[in-house]
């Protein structure tokens, strides 16, 4: 056997023990033993053993439930179940929950070693798929972006030939669905790679200071212009700007903005002289432009000069099939960053995931996994670590209006942050004077204490 194994022996004989601690330690495995079940747990949770050779009949715990537990939290490990001749219907019974073969006591070494042959072979094939598995999770990335549904290997074909061309870029999406990211893929497949990338989410920043913000100010131009700056348009010149949230600026604004981009040209407040500028504008909104330019809410004008090429994100309820492959790759991240051990989401776990709206979208998920992790008490991530999402909405409540929804999430979210608005304001990626806005719009209330 050339293979090496971490194994537990779990029994409660100390003869059967002793004997599989030294054949498997003579063979060179890395061995430890259990009395009992709950023993083998607290073993568990400190190491994540590849091979459990456990015995059906122990007292407390015995063999079979202690395999439900195993095969619940530690799905990858292989179990052996060892049993008397007696009780072989139990071990066929214990084989339909999840053990991967069974010993009759007494047995021979040669009985052992043939049941390891199995086990090899069994971990092997374990092995390629995990390797298998992570190869197909690097081709379902795309400059961070992760995703296998047929849309966003739509998105992922469109970036490189976006990329190529000097346009004007308008994404479209929900909050949450990556729009950010989708902008700087497409700024590191461009020939503007080597200069910067900026990003700014107009929808934070009062539009006074968003001016000063975009085209700088000269010292003394208004009030706490304390000193000489230059706004980002200036700043991003050889790169990509990003406009998050552009639906949010003022008709002003726009026409600024407008002038820019056809003349190539800004003027700082406070200054006369026009500076040269050259970088590419990519921009994002979750609103209905189109819908704003037929109300006269959006200059058209202004609209058709941003939406040259336009990419549109679906949301994640439209796109399940991702969730799987976004939820491991944040299960991933949390517990390097946290240092916990979990291994895995369960089947259930995952099911819930998918069946689940997203209203937040992947931000949503993100924030999910990561309170998951940091809640869980075991190494797998079930669905009683998920029971602050709310059931997958009904067909009825799925008629609403996008008015009720906002209000509601907003509600939520201010909720779960404890009523602080500063914190609500972080994960709705809004700032708090639109918060506070908003919560005087749709007459949301903090309990009474």
């Amino acid at each position: 056997m050339n293979e090496k194994m971490s194994i537990l022996i779990v029994d409660d004989e100390r003869i059967i023990r002793e004997s599989f601690f030294h054949w498997f330690e003579k063979s060179g495995h890395m061995v430890d033993t259990a009395s009992s079940g709950p023993e083998a747990l607290e073993k568990l949770e400190k190491l994540p053993f590849e091979l459990l050779f456990v015995d059906i009949k122990m007292p407390g715990m015995d063999g079979i439930e202690l395999l439900g537990r195993v095969k619940e939290e530690y799905s990858d490990t292989i179990v052996i179940i060892m049993t008397a001749y007696g009780s072989i219907e139990t071990a066929v019974t214990a084989m339909k929950l999840g053990a991967s073969d069974y010993l009759l006591k007494p047995f021979k070494p040669d009985q052992l070693s043939l049941v390891m042959e199995k086990v090899f072979h069994q971990h092997r094939l374990a092995s390629e798929y995990h390797y298998l598995k992570a190869q197909l999770e690097e081709k379902t990335r795309f400059d961070n972006i992760i995703g296998q549904s047929p849309a966003m290997e739509d998105i992922f074909k469109i970036i490189p030939e976006v990329a190529v061309s000097e346009s004007s870029v308008l994404i479209l999406g929900e909050t949450g669905t990556g729009k950010e990211l989708v902008a700087k893929a497409i700024h590191a497949k461009s020939k503007r790679s080597n200069g910067p990338f900026m990003a700014i989410n107009c929808g934070a920043i009062p539009d006074t200071l968003l001016e000063s913000e975009l085209f700088g100010h000269q010292k003394g131009a208004f009030t706490g212009a304390v000193n000489h700056r230059k706004g980002l348009l200036e700043v991003v010149s050889g790169g990509t700007l990003f406009l998050d949230e552009i639906g949010e600026i003022s008709s002003k604004m726009q026409v600024d903005l407008l002038r820019v981009l056809e003349e190539k040209k800004i003027t700082r407040i406070g200054e006369s002289a026009p500076i040269d500028v050259d970088f590419r504008l990519i921009s994002a909104t979750r609103r209905n432009l189109e819908k704003e330019v037929a109300e006269r809410e959006f200059r058209e004008d202004f609209y058709y000069r941003v939406n040259v090429i336009i990419i549109h994100i679906p949301p994640l309820r439209k796109r399940r099939e991702d969730i799987p492959l976004l939820a491991e790759h944040f299960l991933q991240k949390y517990c390097h960053e946290t240092a916990k051990k979990v291994d895995h989401i369960s089947r259930d776990a995952t099911a819930l995931l998918k069946d689940y709206d997203w209203p937040g979208n992947v931000r949503e998920l993100e924030n999910a996994i990561e309170r998951a992790v940091v809640l869980s008490k075991s190494r797998t991530v079930g669905v009683r670590d998920f029971s602050f999402l709310k059931p997958a909405s009904s067909p009825v409540s799925r008629q609403r209006s996008l008015r009720e929804m906002e209000k509601e999430y907003i509600q939520e979210i201010w909720a779960e942050c404890g009523w602080n608005v500063t914190k609500a304001s972080r994960i709705l990626d809004i700032n708090r004077v639109t918060l506070h806005k908003m919560i005087k719009r749709y007459g949301l209330k903090r309990p009474a204490s």
